[in-house]
């Protein structure tokens, strides 16, 4: 158990059964009444984020969530197999775990997994990855009225916008929150 005062950014609560991860908190104290924490909590198991505001000082339930560097090594079709790199143990992670890192994830990749309880809560990926371009179409000079992008396909699926000038067979770095395009990796 910790208090309001306990809490940061990072810091898993079990609120009702449910897990919720704190985004951003404010600790408020009003000219007129009792101090309040107003928080920003995300759902650890829809993503879903909603406000929630705590007096000062009450106590809140805190999770236990063990975050351990792996290594992706593959998807058997079923499951995606991780392996701690301490331990070399394998993990399955069902992909309703995966959430949107799959979009971005490369054999071989490291990545952070969090559980809780045993129970994979979800995978953290590097917050930006080097991935090769498998298609997209030429672009054309004066097809635009500003800066111009078009859409290409990656390596793992995942259709992400991109300058006019990028290629097929092209390596770039993409952000791995929200799917953007960061720049060319140099050769």
């Amino acid at each position: 158990m910790a208090t309001t005062n306990d809490l940061k950014n990072g810091l898993v609560l079990n609120i009702d059964g449910n897990l919720w991860t704190v985004v951003e908190f404010q600790h408020v104290k009003p000219g007129k009444g009792p101090a309040f924490v107003r928080t920003k909590l995300k759902s650890i198991a829809s993503g879903k984020v909603v406000d929630k505001t705590f007096n000062a000082g009450t106590k809140v339930e805190t999770a236990t969530v063990d975050k351990r560097d792996m290594q992706y090594l593959y998807n058997d079709g079923q499951a995606y197999v991780f392996m701690d790199k301490n331990t070399f143990d394998q993990t399955e992670i069902q992909p309703e775990a995966m959430g949107t890192s799959v979009d971005f994830l490369l054999e071989n990749q490291d990545a952070v997994v969090a559980t809780n309880d045993g129970t994979v809560l979800y995978v953290e990926l590097p917050a930006s990855v080097e991935i090769l371009v498998q298609h997209t179409d030429p672009g054309l000079q004066g097809d635009r009225s500003s800066g111009g992008t078009k859409p290409a396909t990656l390596e793992t699926g995942r259709e992400i916008q991109v300058p006019l000038f990028i290629t097929s067979g092209e390596k770039i770095r993409v952000d791995t929150r929200d799917g953007s395009y960061l720049g060319r990796v140099k050769a």
